[in-house]
């Protein structure tokens, strides 16, 4: 199976990498590829660069091999959505299962995504989840396509929906872009190669 966890890694920190080997592990994914997104189609385009992004999760994943960095939303032009994605990474691989992984906040978002139905024509969606979640939206359309036995993802392509409890560590970006613009050390927050860039590079200076 092959897993994608796209997100704007503005940075990339402890909080996606914890994440990101949680589930490669839970699902014994063949792979996860971490998608960095150029231009959110739901949210303000990060002031910083794609390409210093881009740098900071190849610097953040240099030493595990089964993390790829998958680049082709930082090529396309205008808003990225995730259904042109999945059909494209769909196209290369045939009939291996492929698994979305989305936090709890866009899966309660999801139906305001852009053809937000057409994603199960091309993956499975895992829902990454903490103690005490609660779904704001449980549609019939998601019901009829829950399954609660993470094998069965194995038996089809795409089409299944699936809850997944993961450790989330209390880390945001938001957080650590404050702390750097305030001279504040974010040492054990995101990985050290990525600290010494942003040094270099003067990166979320205020």
């Amino acid at each position: 199976m092959i897993g994608i966890y796209g997100g704007t890694f503005n940075p990339v920190h402890y909080g996606h990498l914890r994440t990101a080997l949680e589930v490669s592990e839970i699902f014994a994914l063949n792979e996860l590829r971490l998608l960095p997104c150029a231009q959110p189609a739901h949210r303000a385009e990060p002031e910083v660069s794609a390409l210093a992004r881009l740098h900071m999760l190849q610097l953040a994943i240099a030493n595990y091999p089964y993390f790829i960095c998958d680049t082709r939303e930082l090529g396309r032009e205008g808003p990225s959505y995730m259904v042109d994605t999945l059909a494209s990474i769909r196209a290369e691989i045939a009939d291996v299962p492929l698994l979305l992984f989305i936090g709890t906040d866009a899966f309660n978002s999801l139906t305001r995504w852009y053809r937000w139905q057409s994603l199960f024509d091309y993956a499975h969606i895992v829902v990454m989840t903490r103690a005490g979640f609660k779904a704001d939206i449980l549609l019939d359309f998601y019901a009829n396509r829950q399954v609660d036995d993470r094998h069965s993802l194995k038996t089809c392509p795409s089409g299944k929906i699936y809850f997944q409890h993961v450790t989330q560590l209390d880390i945001s970006a938001s957080f650590i872009r404050q702390m750097i613009a305030e001279q504040k050390n974010v040492s054990f927050l995101l990985p050290e190669s990525v600290i010494k860039y942003i040094q270099a590079e003067k990166i979320y200076r205020a």
